[in-house]
Formats: structure tokens, sequence, C-alpha cells
């Protein structure tokens, strides 16, 4: 279990745990003579087009070559078992590219190109010196849902007697609210939360639940805000 340094709206804080929780599924899948399945994974091809037509020309040299032979497959490697793999960023020739500059591009809510920018590697700050703080800023559960796409979520974990009680206060009070709490990291606490270094940032919003003596203080993040379309101002409402 990671750990977090997360502070409450009275600035007091604690070093508790957070991690993701997995649903196991109900049913399983078996095969007909009651064994399990295994996933493996095996590899289709080494070609892709662009090579091809590198190599013949055009869509009517790549068919031909086919129809000849197989240029599209190498006898040696098409088919072979893959147990473990990495992720390569190859050139538009299809070399191994060694050096990479990561861009990331934003979008219109329209979704035409806006600006690109360089991808900063940022550190990770979910266990830093300034703890990840409620900013104070709550946000209705039904308005939050309607504005944001959160896409990630933790659940914060006591590891201790102690911080059963700082976590319990803290869900108490959002379970009565019916609302998301903002939280931010830095030393302000209005700064997104990284929760590995050269990962993605994200904001982060605190949501609680209690039930009798048990708790619940999920961490929600999200990178995407739901905006509405821009309408034409000769359209009719």
């Amino acid at each position: 279990m990671r750990a977090i340094n997360l502070a409450n709206d009275k600035k007091r804080n604690a070093e508790v745990g957070f991690a993701a929780l997995t649903r196991r599924r109900s049913t399983q899948t078996t095969l007909p003579n009651g064994g399990k399945p295994k996933n493996v994974k095996f590899l289709k091809s080494t070609a892709d087009l662009d090579r091809l037509l590198a190599t013949h020309g055009d869509l009517q040299g790549v068919g031909a070559a086919i129809i000849a032979g197989d240029p599209e497959v190498d006898m040696e490697k098409a088919g072979r078992l893959i147990r473990r793999t990495r992720k390569l960023y190859l050139t538009q020739s299809g070399d191994i590219a060694y050096r990479v500059n990561l861009v990331q591009v934003i979008h219109n809510p329209d979704g035409s190109e806006k600006e690109r920018r360089d991808v900063a590697k940022a550190l990770t700050n979910v266990n830093a010196e300034f703890p990840v703080q409620c900013s104070g800023k709550l946000f209705p559960k039904a308005e939050a849902v309607r504005k944001f796409v959160f896409t990630r979520k933790y659940q914060i974990r006591h590891t201790s007697g102690l911080t059963y009680d700082f976590l319990y206060d803290m869900a108490k009070t959002l379970h009565e609210k019916n609302s998301l709490m903002f939280v931010g990291g830095g030393k302000k606490g209005n700064e997104p939360i990284v929760l590995t270094t050269g990962g993605e940032p994200y904001r982060g919003f605190l949501e609680g639940r209690i039930d009798g003596a048990r708790y619940c203080l999920i961490l929600h993040l999200t990178n995407m805000e739901l905006k509405a379309l821009p309408t034409d101002s000769g359209e009719a409402e």
C-alpha cells in the first residue's frame, strides 16, 4: 500500500495509505474439460503498410508482392509467443527512436486543436514535504459528475487508530454534506496531484461515506472537464 501525506480542512496532516481496489468477478470461465483458460500473447506480424509501400512503391506493387510471396510475414518470428514486452517508439521509417520528445495536444471543446506544448516531467507530490491539502471548496455530487470526467479513484486507508479517527472525521463531514472536496498539492495546496514522477497531473476530489463506525474515503482524480459546445448566434434556442 502506497503512502500519501494528507491534510484536512483544519491543516492537520497525517501519513496514511491509498490503494486502487480491483473487483473480483463473481463468475469464472472454464474450458470444456473443466480447466481454466490461459491468456497468451503472440506476434502477429513484424511488417506494416508504410514499410511495404517503401519497398514496393504503391498499393498495386504491394498486392502483387503478396500474391507472389509473403513479404508481410516473417516466417522466423510470426506466431511466436510473447512473454515480456517493452514499449518502444518508432520513427516514420519504422526504426527504433532513441530520443523522443513527448508533446501534449490541447483541444477545444469542439475537438479542434488549440495548442501543443512539451510534456513536463513533474515530480510526485503525494508524499512530499507539503501534504495534499483540502481546499475547503465543496462540489455537490450531482454537480461534480456533470462537470468532470473522473478517470481514476483510490481508497484512502488508515494505518493506525489515530489515523482512523482522522480519516473518519473527514469522511463523516463529506458524507453529511453530500459533496466532494477539492484537494491539491504543493505549498499552497493549489497544484495538480502527481502520483508518480513523470506521471500525468490530475485534479483531486475527496468523497466520504460512513456506515456506523465504518467509513470509506475515496480520492477521485480527473484531467478532463466537461464543457458545453458553443452555439452559433444564428441558431434558435
